[in-house]
């Protein structure tokens, strides 16, 4: 099974729960880099992993797809070919977990959304897919017409830990970004060698990128790969995608 990339071109956090979880209201799109599924069927489960960003994947219970696959009541054999650089922000544990939920049968309805966020905020709409504007703690998935894009996404030799931008966040008062993405100031702020990144990407483009999600992938429309070539000497990946509907 192909389980696909997303990207978060927009974000605003548009509040605060009761028991602490941001509220949001987001544009996802899904991008055409995507991990590799092979499923066994299987009296216990058992994960390994393989492909170019294998390393640091968890294989015991706390990975997504083991949660998954708990919700759901089965287990399997799974081998995931990672091919979504992880810690970025793109979504690649979420997706995996998604593409487990619709093995075991799952369809994107409005139960299923609610079920699918205990295993991740990000594992509703990876269930769902395509362009959609995100909201409550991302288990509320409204449909957008698809449109199709090329972006360039760069991705630094750093991990960048969502719950502790979200923590930032709250920290600095709950800033709201000049930009597309409410998360970026505290994740700059937390993370001071994101603003590394963004100038050497804006100073070899042209063109400042944003920061997808609370980060570490900074994204820009359209293709640059030639121009963020030297960026890759320095750790960085860089990867020309499209968007798909």
């Amino acid at each position: 099974m192909r389980a696909h990339a997303k990207l978060t071109l927009s974000l605003r956090v548009t509040g605060v729960r009761g028991d602490g979880y941001h509220l949001l209201d987001a544009e996802m799109v899904t991008l055409d880099v995507h991990d590799r599924l092979t499923v066994w069927p299987s009296d216990t489960t058992e994960l390994t992993a393989v492909g170019p960003y294998a390393d640091g994947v968890p294989l015991d219970a706390t990975n997504l797809v083991a949660r998954a696959l708990e919700l759901a009541g089965r287990t399997a054999r799974v081998q995931i070919d990672k091919q979504i650089p992880h810690g970025g922000g793109l979504g690649g544990g979420s997706t995996d977990a998604a593409a487990m939920l619709r093995w075991a049968g799952w369809a994107p309805t409005p139960q299923a959304l609610v079920l699918a966020a205990t295993v991740g905020a990000d594992v509703p709409y990876c269930l769902a897919g395509g362009r959609a504007r995100v909201r409550g703690i991302g288990e509320i998935i409204d449909p957008l017409p698809p449109e199709h894009h090329t972006v360039t996404l760069v991705i630094p030799p750093l991990h960048v830990s969502t719950p502790a931008v979200y923590q930032a966040w709250d920290h600095l008062g709950g800033p709201t970004a000049d930009g597309p993405n409410d998360l970026e100031p505290a994740a700059v702020h937390l993370y001071p060698e994101l603003d590394l990144w963004r100038t050497k990407i804006a100073e070899a483009t042209g063109t400042a990128p944003t920061l997808a999600g609370s980060g570490a992938t900074w994204f820009l429309r359209g293709e640059h790969e030639e121009a963020l070539a030297a960026l890759r000497s320095e750790g960085a990946h860089v990867i020309v995608t499209h968007t798909v509907p």
